[in-house]
């Protein structure tokens, strides 16, 4: 079976669908939301990353790194990721850990056996494994496998999916998983192309597909301020929503700058991760516009 790439697996996760869950992210995104929590699962290769805090300062890497891939600049280093070849000696010879690759190929089985390690947590809790990233659809056929796998274990299967991608990724998988967590940012496509490098365009015409086709969906909104944390962008999505069948609930997420701080240790050129103001005044006033169109609604996922 077809190998993929996954940076990380989180276990007891409670925010990524009903119960409790095992939660694999996926690496790559072809999207740069630039208030990402994730962004070391933007590109879609493995990447080191630099943990300044852990840092001894004993330079045992700049000495073992043939490629002169490793920059330092006071007591931060900087990987040159044109000159790295990811060999990971630098990782092995660094004994506080401030060093590591990000990023795992894995074979279909080792996710598997991964995931059956907490089956007995599943069905006491009503959850099971949530694929994540990243975009987990970037990688659809290495998710499909999964999911096939995960069908035949009678494990509940969610995807939390950004909705960016050719409608046939969608159409692959969509009869294996049982609950859609489909990321929705910004109506005005305009203001979405400004911050997160892509169109809406497919983002929503998919949803109205996965919608008319039967499937569960949980529509969560991250809430951005002086991006869509305005009374006219809520309204605007709630419009759009209020048609669609299908749609079992609305998860409203407060901004939180997780991501910005692994930003910095990614050393990725290109690639813009801003630190927004938490939104926390207007969740009330968002919540109630939801709630105006009959919409069940939850603050956090």
């Amino acid at each position: 079976m077809q190998n993929g790439i996954v940076f990380d697996i989180k276990r007891y996760a409670i925010h990524d669908g009903p119960g409790i869950r095992t939660t694999i992210f996926f690496k790559g995104c072809p999207m740069q939301c630039r208030w990402c929590q994730n962004p070391e699962g933007i590109a879609k290769e493995p990447e080191v990353i630099f943990w300044e805090n852990r840092c001894s300062q004993c330079d045992d890497c700049l000495n073992i790194c043939s490629y002169d891939a490793i920059i330092k600049k006071g007591n931060t280093k900087y990987i040159d990721k044109k000159k790295c070849n990811l060999c990971g000696e630098c990782v092995k010879v660094c004994s506080t850990e401030a060093l590591e690759i990000v990023g795992k190929d894995m074979s279909v089985e080792e996710v598997i056996n991964e995931i059956e390690r907490d089956v007995i947590f599943f069905d006491e809790s009503g959850g099971g494994v949530a694929f994540s990233g990243g975009e987990p659809l970037f990688q659809h056929d290495f998710l499909n496998n999964l999911l096939k796998q995960c069908k035949e274990r009678d494990v509940h299967t969610a995807v939390d999916t950004s909705g960016y991608c050719p409608y046939q990724a969608i159409e692959t998988v969509q009869d294996k998983v049982d609950l859609f967590l489909y990321d929705l940012k910004v109506i005005d496509n305009r203001v979405h192309i400004e911050y997160t490098g892509v169109s809406n365009e497919p983002i929503l015409e998919n949803l109205k597909k996965l919608s008319s086709n039967g499937n569960n969906i949980v529509v969560r909104i991250p809430i951005i301020h002086g991006v869509n944390d305005n009374v006219t962008h809520i309204e605007d999505i709630a419009d759009f929503l209020l048609p669609l069948k299908n749609i079992k609930e609305i998860n409203i997420l407060p901004y939180h700058n997780f991501g910005v701080s692994k930003y910095m240790r990614l050393s990725s050129p290109g690639m813009v991760i801003e630190n927004f103001p938490e939104p926390n005044d207007i969740i009330d006033e968002i919540k109630k516009i939801f709630e105006k169109r009959e919409f069940i609604i939850k603050v956090g996922g």
